[in-house]
């Protein structure tokens, strides 16, 4: 009998590390999130219109975690989580997330480039970004991480 009771707590506790998830902000879209690497690569389909996305996160900003760099197929995105940071995310988020929000492509300034560097401790920063403006964040992150 202890035997079983071990047993399935050792697996109760591997399925809970297998991927937790953590939801912020405003629910996300009610539809398939849609990859980074085809949002961007099909732009004038997905920009424009709130939609859900989906990525990796390679990047977190590490001054509040008012944004985060999401990663698909060798194409990024920055989600920024609104002007006035009212959606932080933990600085050490990891793993695939989903955002709701509306994709756009901006050039940088010299300064905005100045600043993501610093705000991603000196990662190297694109002049031109496409950026999602999301007010939700589902985040599962990686076990393995």
């Amino acid at each position: 009998m202890r035997l079983i009771v071990s047993a399935v707590l050792l697996t109760a506790c591997g399925l809970a590390d297998a991927g937790e998830t953590t939801h912020l902000g405003k629910p996300l879209p009610e539809m398939a999130a849609v990859p980074i690497s085809r949002a961007v690569a099909a732009f004038d389909e997905h920009a424009g219109k709130p939609q859900r996305f989906g990525g990796r996160i390679t990047e977190v900003c590490q001054k509040k975690g008012c944004w985060i760099v999401l990663e698909d197929n060798g194409h990024t995105a920055r989600v920024m989580f609104g002007e006035s940071h009212d959606l932080l995310v933990p600085k050490d988020s990891h793993g695939y997330a989903e955002v709701g929000g509306v994709l756009s492509r901006h050039d940088l300034s010299p300064e905005e480039i100045e600043h993501m560097k610093a705000d991603g401790k000196g990662l190297a920063v694109s002049p031109v970004e496409y950026r999602i403006m999301a007010d939700g964040v589902t985040i599962e992150r990686d076990p393995s991480a």
